[in-house]
Protein backbone atom coordinates (compact mmCIF):
# COMPACT_ATOMS: atom_id res chain seq x y z
CA UNK A 1 0.00 0.00 0.00
CA UNK A 2 1.17 3.49 -0.77
CA UNK A 3 0.78 6.18 1.82
CA UNK A 4 -0.72 9.31 0.28
CA UNK A 5 -1.45 11.58 3.18
CA UNK A 6 -1.33 12.18 6.94
CA UNK A 7 -2.89 14.94 8.95
CA UNK A 8 -3.36 15.70 12.62
CA UNK A 9 -6.24 17.60 14.16
CA UNK A 10 -6.53 18.71 17.78
CA UNK A 11 -10.00 19.04 19.26
CA UNK A 12 -10.35 20.37 22.82
CA UNK A 13 -9.05 17.56 25.07
CA UNK A 14 -8.57 15.01 22.31
CA UNK A 15 -6.00 14.37 19.62
CA UNK A 16 -7.27 13.05 16.31
CA UNK A 17 -5.36 11.91 13.27
CA UNK A 18 -6.20 10.45 9.90
CA UNK A 19 -4.05 8.37 7.61
CA UNK A 20 -4.69 7.48 3.99
CA UNK A 21 -3.27 4.56 2.05
CA UNK A 22 -3.98 3.77 -1.59
CA UNK A 23 -4.80 0.28 -2.82
CA UNK A 24 -5.32 -0.78 -6.43
CA UNK A 25 -7.98 -3.47 -6.35
CA UNK A 26 -8.40 -5.34 -9.63
CA UNK A 27 -11.37 -7.63 -10.22
CA UNK A 28 -10.12 -10.94 -11.60
CA UNK A 29 -13.38 -11.38 -13.49
CA UNK A 30 -13.75 -9.77 -16.90
CA UNK A 31 -16.53 -7.73 -18.42
CA UNK A 32 -16.73 -7.56 -22.23
CA UNK A 33 -13.16 -8.80 -22.35
CA UNK A 34 -11.86 -5.98 -20.17
CA UNK A 35 -10.78 -6.45 -16.55
CA UNK A 36 -12.80 -4.30 -14.20
CA UNK A 37 -10.66 -2.24 -11.84
CA UNK A 38 -11.89 -0.55 -8.69
CA UNK A 39 -9.43 1.73 -6.92
CA UNK A 40 -9.93 2.62 -3.29
CA UNK A 41 -7.93 4.07 -0.41
CA UNK A 42 -7.74 3.12 3.24
CA UNK A 43 -8.33 6.00 5.61
CA UNK A 44 -8.37 6.05 9.41
CA UNK A 45 -9.56 8.16 12.31
CA UNK A 46 -7.54 8.11 15.53
CA UNK A 47 -8.64 9.85 18.72
CA UNK A 48 -6.65 9.77 21.96
CA UNK A 49 -7.64 10.98 25.40
CA UNK A 50 -5.46 13.79 26.66
CA UNK A 51 -5.88 12.48 30.19
CA UNK A 52 -3.25 9.89 31.17
CA UNK A 53 -4.20 6.90 33.26
CA UNK A 54 -1.97 7.97 36.12
CA UNK A 55 -0.65 11.22 37.53
CA UNK A 56 2.78 9.58 37.44
CA UNK A 57 4.58 11.20 34.48
CA UNK A 58 6.28 7.89 33.75
CA UNK A 59 2.91 6.28 33.03
CA UNK A 60 1.66 7.46 29.65
CA UNK A 61 -1.10 4.92 29.01
CA UNK A 62 -4.31 6.56 27.84
CA UNK A 63 -7.51 5.62 26.07
CA UNK A 64 -7.77 5.56 22.29
CA UNK A 65 -10.27 5.03 19.49
CA UNK A 66 -9.00 3.90 16.07
CA UNK A 67 -11.24 3.27 13.06
CA UNK A 68 -9.89 2.28 9.63
CA UNK A 69 -12.02 1.89 6.53
CA UNK A 70 -11.84 1.77 2.73
CA UNK A 71 -12.83 4.87 0.76
CA UNK A 72 -14.27 4.39 -2.72
CA UNK A 73 -14.95 6.89 -5.47
CA UNK A 74 -18.60 5.81 -5.29
CA UNK A 75 -20.28 7.52 -2.32
CA UNK A 76 -23.02 4.88 -2.27
CA UNK A 77 -20.46 2.30 -1.17
CA UNK A 78 -18.97 4.64 1.42
CA UNK A 79 -22.38 5.40 2.89
CA UNK A 80 -23.26 1.71 3.06
CA UNK A 81 -20.11 0.84 5.02
CA UNK A 82 -20.45 3.85 7.31
CA UNK A 83 -24.04 3.07 8.24
CA UNK A 84 -23.27 -0.60 8.88
CA UNK A 85 -20.26 0.19 11.07
CA UNK A 86 -22.09 2.80 13.12
CA UNK A 87 -25.01 0.40 13.52
CA UNK A 88 -22.62 -1.99 15.30
CA UNK A 89 -22.05 0.73 17.91
CA UNK A 90 -25.71 0.36 18.93
CA UNK A 91 -25.44 3.26 21.35
CA UNK A 92 -28.78 4.86 20.57
CA UNK A 93 -27.00 7.91 19.17
CA UNK A 94 -27.25 9.04 15.56
CA UNK A 95 -23.60 9.41 14.58
CA UNK A 96 -22.98 10.79 11.11
CA UNK A 97 -19.25 10.09 10.77
CA UNK A 98 -16.45 7.87 12.04
CA UNK A 99 -14.89 10.96 13.60
CA UNK A 100 -18.03 11.70 15.61
CA UNK A 101 -18.21 8.14 16.90
CA UNK A 102 -14.54 7.95 17.88
CA UNK A 103 -14.64 11.37 19.53
CA UNK A 104 -17.74 10.50 21.55
CA UNK A 105 -16.15 7.24 22.71
CA UNK A 106 -13.17 9.13 24.14
CA UNK A 107 -15.47 11.74 25.66
CA UNK A 108 -17.20 8.88 27.45
CA UNK A 109 -13.88 7.80 28.96
CA UNK A 110 -12.96 11.34 29.98
CA UNK A 111 -16.33 11.78 31.69
CA UNK A 112 -15.93 8.41 33.41
CA UNK A 113 -12.45 9.30 34.62
CA UNK A 114 -13.74 12.45 36.30
CA UNK A 115 -15.91 10.38 38.64
CA UNK A 116 -13.71 7.24 38.82
CA UNK A 117 -10.27 8.77 39.26
CA UNK A 118 -8.87 5.66 40.91
CA UNK A 119 -9.86 3.32 38.06
CA UNK A 120 -6.73 1.50 36.83
CA UNK A 121 -8.06 0.72 33.36
CA UNK A 122 -7.98 2.56 30.07
CA UNK A 123 -10.63 2.15 27.38
CA UNK A 124 -10.03 1.35 23.75
CA UNK A 125 -12.02 1.09 20.54
CA UNK A 126 -10.56 -0.59 17.46
CA UNK A 127 -12.55 -1.01 14.27
CA UNK A 128 -11.03 -2.37 11.06
CA UNK A 129 -12.94 -2.64 7.81
CA UNK A 130 -11.10 -4.62 5.13
CA UNK A 131 -12.14 -5.65 1.63
CA UNK A 132 -12.15 -9.46 1.78
CA UNK A 133 -13.64 -10.47 -1.58
CA UNK A 134 -14.05 -8.55 -4.80
CA UNK A 135 -15.62 -9.82 -8.00
CA UNK A 136 -18.11 -8.70 -10.60
CA UNK A 137 -21.29 -7.63 -8.81
CA UNK A 138 -19.95 -8.44 -5.36
CA UNK A 139 -17.92 -6.81 -2.61
CA UNK A 140 -17.45 -8.42 0.79
CA UNK A 141 -16.00 -6.38 3.64
CA UNK A 142 -15.07 -7.81 7.03
CA UNK A 143 -15.71 -5.35 9.84
CA UNK A 144 -13.78 -6.14 13.03
CA UNK A 145 -15.19 -4.31 16.05
CA UNK A 146 -13.37 -4.54 19.39
CA UNK A 147 -14.12 -2.27 22.34
CA UNK A 148 -13.14 -2.31 25.99
CA UNK A 149 -14.72 -0.22 28.73
CA UNK A 150 -13.70 -2.25 31.74
CA UNK A 151 -14.53 -5.77 32.77
CA UNK A 152 -13.01 -9.18 32.15
CA UNK A 153 -12.48 -8.85 28.41
CA UNK A 154 -13.30 -6.68 25.38
CA UNK A 155 -16.55 -6.75 23.45
CA UNK A 156 -15.78 -8.34 20.07
CA UNK A 157 -17.96 -8.44 16.96
CA UNK A 158 -16.96 -9.56 13.45
CA UNK A 159 -19.43 -8.73 10.69
CA UNK A 160 -19.42 -9.40 6.96
CA UNK A 161 -20.86 -6.62 4.82
CA UNK A 162 -22.07 -7.88 1.43
CA UNK A 163 -22.69 -5.31 -1.28
CA UNK A 164 -23.49 -5.18 -4.99
CA UNK A 165 -21.54 -2.18 -6.40
CA UNK A 166 -23.56 -2.30 -9.61
CA UNK A 167 -27.05 -2.09 -8.12
CA UNK A 168 -25.93 -0.35 -4.91
CA UNK A 169 -27.84 -2.83 -2.78
CA UNK A 170 -26.95 -4.96 0.19
CA UNK A 171 -26.80 -8.64 -0.71
CA UNK A 172 -29.00 -10.71 1.60
CA UNK A 173 -28.81 -14.49 1.90
CA UNK A 174 -32.44 -15.04 0.85
CA UNK A 175 -31.77 -13.33 -2.48
CA UNK A 176 -29.25 -16.06 -3.36
CA UNK A 177 -31.41 -19.08 -2.45
CA UNK A 178 -34.26 -20.80 -4.22
CA UNK A 179 -37.60 -20.23 -2.43
CA UNK A 180 -38.22 -22.61 0.46
CA UNK A 181 -34.68 -24.06 0.56
CA UNK A 182 -33.50 -22.51 3.83
CA UNK A 183 -34.42 -25.64 5.88
CA UNK A 184 -32.38 -27.78 3.48
CA UNK A 185 -29.41 -25.40 3.74
CA UNK A 186 -29.66 -25.47 7.53
CA UNK A 187 -29.70 -29.27 7.59
CA UNK A 188 -26.57 -29.46 5.42
CA UNK A 189 -24.87 -26.80 7.54
CA UNK A 190 -25.65 -28.72 10.74
CA UNK A 191 -24.02 -31.86 9.32
CA UNK A 192 -20.86 -29.88 8.57
CA UNK A 193 -21.00 -28.16 11.97
CA UNK A 194 -21.27 -31.45 13.82
CA UNK A 195 -18.38 -32.89 11.84
CA UNK A 196 -16.24 -29.85 12.61
CA UNK A 197 -17.14 -30.05 16.30
CA UNK A 198 -16.66 -33.82 16.39
CA UNK A 199 -20.26 -34.40 17.43
CA UNK A 200 -22.41 -37.35 16.45
CA UNK A 201 -25.64 -36.78 14.51
CA UNK A 202 -27.67 -37.37 17.69
CA UNK A 203 -25.50 -35.57 20.26
CA UNK A 204 -27.33 -32.84 22.17
CA UNK A 205 -26.34 -29.22 21.63
CA UNK A 206 -27.42 -28.36 25.15
CA UNK A 207 -23.98 -28.67 26.74
CA UNK A 208 -21.32 -26.26 25.54
CA UNK A 209 -23.44 -24.37 23.00
CA UNK A 210 -25.87 -21.46 23.15
CA UNK A 211 -28.30 -22.31 20.35
CA UNK A 212 -31.86 -21.27 21.18
CA UNK A 213 -33.93 -24.28 22.23
CA UNK A 214 -30.75 -26.34 21.70
CA UNK A 215 -31.48 -26.37 17.99
CA UNK A 216 -28.83 -25.61 15.38
CA UNK A 217 -29.40 -22.50 13.31
CA UNK A 218 -27.59 -20.41 10.73
CA UNK A 219 -27.14 -16.70 11.26
CA UNK A 220 -27.01 -14.00 8.59
CA UNK A 221 -23.30 -13.26 9.00
CA UNK A 222 -21.87 -14.70 5.79
CA UNK A 223 -19.46 -14.15 2.93
CA UNK A 224 -18.86 -15.88 -0.39
CA UNK A 225 -15.35 -17.25 -0.89
CA UNK A 226 -13.72 -19.15 -3.76
CA UNK A 227 -14.65 -22.37 -1.96
CA UNK A 228 -18.27 -21.68 -1.06
CA UNK A 229 -20.64 -20.00 1.37
CA UNK A 230 -18.97 -19.19 4.70
CA UNK A 231 -20.75 -18.25 7.93
CA UNK A 232 -19.15 -16.69 11.00
CA UNK A 233 -20.41 -16.87 14.58
CA UNK A 234 -19.13 -14.31 17.06
CA UNK A 235 -17.86 -14.95 20.59
CA UNK A 236 -20.80 -15.63 22.96
CA UNK A 237 -23.12 -16.22 20.01
CA UNK A 238 -23.01 -20.01 20.13
CA UNK A 239 -20.02 -20.71 22.42
CA UNK A 240 -18.25 -19.24 25.43
CA UNK A 241 -16.04 -16.21 24.81
CA UNK A 242 -12.85 -18.21 25.31
CA UNK A 243 -13.50 -20.15 22.09
CA UNK A 244 -13.50 -17.01 19.96
CA UNK A 245 -15.19 -17.01 16.56
CA UNK A 246 -16.55 -20.09 14.81
CA UNK A 247 -16.49 -20.40 11.02
CA UNK A 248 -18.59 -22.77 8.96
CA UNK A 249 -17.94 -23.29 5.24
CA UNK A 250 -20.54 -24.88 2.97
CA UNK A 251 -18.89 -25.85 -0.34
CA UNK A 252 -20.53 -24.92 -3.63
CA UNK A 253 -21.02 -28.63 -4.39
CA UNK A 254 -23.41 -28.88 -1.42
CA UNK A 255 -25.54 -25.98 -2.67
CA UNK A 256 -27.00 -27.74 -5.71
CA UNK A 257 -30.76 -27.43 -5.64
CA UNK A 258 -30.45 -24.68 -3.03
CA UNK A 259 -28.67 -21.79 -4.72
CA UNK A 260 -30.36 -19.85 -7.49
CA UNK A 261 -28.92 -20.68 -10.92
CA UNK A 262 -26.25 -18.27 -12.18
CA UNK A 263 -26.08 -16.56 -8.80
CA UNK A 264 -23.06 -15.70 -6.69
CA UNK A 265 -23.37 -19.16 -5.14
CA UNK A 266 -22.83 -20.87 -8.48
CA UNK A 267 -19.29 -22.34 -8.68
CA UNK A 268 -18.83 -20.95 -12.21
CA UNK A 269 -19.84 -17.39 -11.28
Amino acid sequence: MKRTGIFVLLISFMACQSEKKTTDATDSATMSGTAKTIIYTYDSVKVYSKNPLSKDKNVTDTSKAVISYPVFADEHMNDFILKKVLLTADSGKNYTSYQAYATDFIKGFDDFQKTEKDSPQTWFLEIRNDVEVQKTGYFSILSRFVSYMGGAHPNTVYSYLNYNPTTHQEILLDSLLLPGTMPKLTAIAEQIFRKNEKLSSTASLKDGYFFENNTFRLNDNFTITDEGLKFLYNPYEIKAYVYGTTELLIPFSALKGIAKPNSLLSPSH
